[in-house]
């Protein structure tokens, strides 16, 4: 059901130590596993520094994050976390997470209490939620607007979709 990225979300951990002596010393980890297991990849790549006792690091670039931004100094718990998601969830996961500005506990929430399915576009949901609760006269049934209650939910608040494709629609309960 949901597009999982054939990029598995990974994080360029960069060491400052390094960087700021003009070499460019890092590696590239997976982001979607244990945060623990980052640091340790991150220990050891600060370990094999060209500069003793480098201690700093800055996550200097990410890929397969579905266009989810990551800062620099994003926390690795928190970096993990969204990978995780991404990871699981695909573009669907991210652009909940765009929704909700990154913030992985209302996307979490959403997706578990407040996923409809997904549809070819918010007037196709309207009209099989419609049909499923109300019995629409055949006679009448060519007169309701699927599109025009499909954009009062939107606008009302009540709904919101996430396009992941063309004709490719998530619908959430707003609330």
């Amino acid at each position: 059901m949901t597009n999982v990225s054939d990029s598995t979300p990974r994080i360029y951990v960069a060491c400052l130590a390094a960087y700021n002596s003009g070499y460019l010393h890092g590696a590239w980890i997976d982001a979607d596993q244990d945060a623990d297991q980052i640091r340790d990849e991150i220990t050891a790549m600060l370990a094999r520094s060209p500069v003793e006792d480098a201690e700093e690091y800055a996550i200097h670039d990410y890929e397969g994050f579905e266009g989810v931004s990551i800062s620099e100094y994003a926390g690795i718990d928190s970096v993990a976390r969204m990978a995780a998601f991404i990871a699981e969830h695909g573009a669907l996961g991210a652009g909940l997470l765009g929704h909700f500005g990154g913030d992985m506990d209302q996307a979490e929430t959403a997706f578990q209490d407040c996923y409809h399915g997904q549809y070819a576009s918010l007037a196709d949901y309207m009209e099989e939620l419609t049909s499923e609760s109300v019995t629409i006269p055949e006679a009448l049934r060519y007169y309701v607007d699927w599109q025009a209650m499909a954009r009062d939910a939107e606008i009302g608040g009540d709904l919101f979709t996430i396009e992941t494709a063309h004709g490719e629609v998530h619908v959430f309960s707003s609330r």
